[in-house]
């Protein structure tokens, strides 16, 4: 892994280019930036109100960090000088490379830089707010710091509109990739993550370009109590390629990247207001909160909105105990009903002492608490009469030790000098009801399983269909259960082997995906007399009906060009898209966590006695799910998909089968 030092917390800087190089010149010395700057211009004395020398060879010493704005050609060959004299490292700028066709220059530009580190090209910079250090060539938002989060975004402008928030998020990088022809995302992760003044690494990410070393990354962070927030883009492309079965219709690239992202420990969020806020949880209180949650307001109103909003979430708000609810009731007295949410009234309002009281008394129960209040705008009103509830607010998370949030149900509700005070005082302000509480549901997320990393990616092969019979004699030999049947080239061939089987029967045509949309499945069969060939089929397999059947799920694992391979398990039948009740999983997983899959499916209950309904054989299907894994990994097959598995009170069986394997 390239040694970032340098490049990300320079001591000298230098600059090359014009109007891009002046405006770095201009972003560091309004930072404060204390190390010298050197522009370099073949013909300009000055660049932004300093010297500048001629050339490379001119400068007084080897720079540690350089933002070269100059044209992509050219910017070869700057690198390639900046690396003989043993330059730091470079942001390369320009645009132009294997985005706009030319791999082999971008080829020439990394081979120039050797083994010094650039960052791009194709790439706007990074900011260090930490020591005044902008090799930035635009206008941002941020402030000095002494210590705070790192965002690092595969888009500029994205950033850019970031570092303009008024949350009182303290940041302390900005970075982006470009390119990524050298450094990758996991790289430049890890070493803004080194550095110990940052808490928090947020991430805009377009793609994941190394799966197990952005895993090993993430588990990195957690085991240095830093934690790690993604918003990924683009999960509704049709990656969805879904003709070919119903698993990649349902695991198509969002529940693949999500899955990835939650077994390696990463907090995912559907929003740029999230990511913000949950950088701030995670600033404060670290890579995860517990998820019990209370909610307290002065309002019916807003504990019914806190209530309404959480449940699509699946954030849990329990009820208090019986302890709390006799200590609460003794303070706030008969008309107030104690529940959570919490509508508090306004009995204790402007009455600090109490105020702390109710509101520990409640916090103390809980893993994390939400306090909904919106502070007058301080222009137009006096905010003087909301201080006693927002000091106990944070008396409460003191004497408990429980992080408490002061929730505004609005974003603008909350003055962004407020929320800064407040943070810098260990209290985290969350700004605007639906981002705070996506926000506390993505700080919930668990650490990944220690020393995981997916199955390393493959280009993709030419896939052949696998004939049904052979598809389901492969399953049989790796343990899964399949009905007895029996198969031949034709059905005059078939007819004679039914007296082996107990009917009923049920018919397939080989040489097809889906069979039912295809018209060559029949059902409910005691003999073959005067059955019509199916135009189309390979051949034929007959089959004993599988009886007894409790549920009917769909297990599916695929070859993944980003993650190595998925595994999606869920309600299956002809109406698996339409229920799209389904969990993908990154492999390798474990029965424990195929087992948590199951479990997070909405008609689970089915599966599990639901009014006295039998029960299905659980252990069966994590069993069968393994299996599949199992075979996929062996090598030599691209999908494997099992939909229905009939799961029965005892055992499972595998009534359909579709392998799509390897033709090269």
């Amino acid at each position: 892994m390239k040694d970032l030092s340098r490049l990300l917390r320079p001591q000298s800087i230098t600059v090359l280019g014009s109007v891009w190089a002046e405006n770095v010149v201009v972003q560091c010395v309004k930072m404060g930036f204390s190390g010298p700057i050197w522009p370099i211009h073949p013909s300009k004395p000055h660049i932004g109100g300093l010297k500048a020398y001629a050339s490379i060879a001119d400068l007084p010493a080897p720079p540690d960090a350089t933002f070269i704005g100059v044209n992509r050609h050219a910017t070869v060959d700057v690198v390639a000088q900046l690396a003989q004299i043993g330059a730091g490292g470079a942001i390369c700028f320009a645009s132009g490379w294997t985005e706009a066709g030319e791999a082999e220059l971008q080829a020439d530009l990394v081979a120039a830089a050797g083994v010094m580190p650039i960052l791009g090209p194709n790439c706007y910079g990074v900011i260090n707010y930490l020591d005044g250090a902008l090799l930035w060539p635009d206008q941002h938002g941020g402030r000095r710091v002494a210590r705070g989060v790192a965002l690092l975004s595969q888009s500029s402008n994205i950033v850019i509109n970031l570092t303009m928030q008024a949350r009182g998020l303290p940041v302390a990088y900005v970075a982006c990739l470009g390119n990524a022809a050298q450094v990758g995302l996991a790289g430049l992760g890890a070493a803004l993550l080194a550095d110990p003044r940052v808490t928090a690494l947020g991430l805009y990410v377009e793609g994941i370009d190394d799966a197990p070393a952005f895993a090993g990354l993430a588990q990195a962070a957690r085991a240095a109590g830093k934690g790690i927030v993604c918003l990924k883009s683009g999960k509704t492309e049709a990656a969805q390629v879904a003709a070919a079965s119903h698993t990649a219709a349902l695991a198509g690239c969002g529940a693949a990247s999500s899955a990835f992202l939650r077994q390696s420990g990463v907090a995912e969020v559907a929003t740029l207001p999230e990511l913000l806020e949950t950088l701030k949880i995670f600033h404060v209180h670290g890579p995860q909160i517990g998820p019990r949650l209370c909610s307290l307001s002065c309002s019916g109103g807003e504990a019914g909105l806190v209530s309404d909003l959480a449940g699509p979430l699946g954030l849990s708000f329990p009820a208090p105990s019986d302890a709390q609810r006799r200590a609460l009731g003794d303070i706030l007295g008969p008309i107030v009903t104690i529940a959570n949410p919490l509508d508090y009234h306004t009995f204790i309002w402007g009455d600090g002492p109490r105020t702390t009281d109710v509101f520990t008394t409640m916090l103390a129960g809980y893993d994390a608490g939400v306090f909904v209040i919106d502070p007058p705008r301080p222009d137009r009103c006096d905010p003087a009469s909301f201080a006693p509830a927002l000091a106990a607010i944070e008396a409460a998370g003191a004497a408990t030790g429980k992080p408490a949030f002061p929730v505004s149900s609005l974003p603008e509700n909350f003055d962004e000098s407020l929320a800064t005070a407040m943070m810098a005082r260990g209290t985290v302000p969350l700004m605007g009801l639906e981002p705070a509480l996506g926000a506390l549901r993505a700080a919930q997320t668990p650490p990944g399983r220690g020393g995981w990393r997916p199955w390393p990616s493959r280009n993709s092969t030419r896939a052949g269909l696998m004939d049904e019979a052979a598809a389901k004699a492969l399953l049989a030999a790796q343990g899964v259960g399949v009905p007895r049947g029996v198969s031949a080239g034709s059905l005059a061939e078939l007819a004679p082997l039914t007296a082996s089987l107990t009917a009923p029967f049920a018919l397939k045509g080989l040489g097809f995906a889906h069979k039912t949309e295809n018209g060559v499945v029949r059902l409910g069969l005691y003999n073959l007399n005067a059955q019509p060939e199916m135009p189309g089929a390979t051949g034929y397999l007959l089959e004993e009906m599988v009886t007894g059947v409790v549920a009917e799920l769909l297990i599916g694992c695929r070859r993944d060009p980003v993650y190595g391979a998925s595994l999606t398990i869920g309600f299956g039948g002809v109406s698996a898209e339409l229920l799209a009740d389904t969990q993908t999983l990154i492999c390798p997983v474990d029965a424990t966590e195929i087992e948590a899959a199951l479990r997070r499916l909405r008609l689970f209950p089915l599966l599990d006695g639901y009014r006295g309904r039998v029960r299905g054989d659980i252990v069966a299907v994590i069993d069968a799910a393994l299996a599949v894994q199992a075979l996929l990994l062996a090598g030599g097959l691209e999908e494997i998909e099992i939909n229905p598995l009939m799961v029965r009170e005892s055992g499972a069986v595998a009534v359909d089968a579709v392998i799509w394997k390897d033709m090269e």
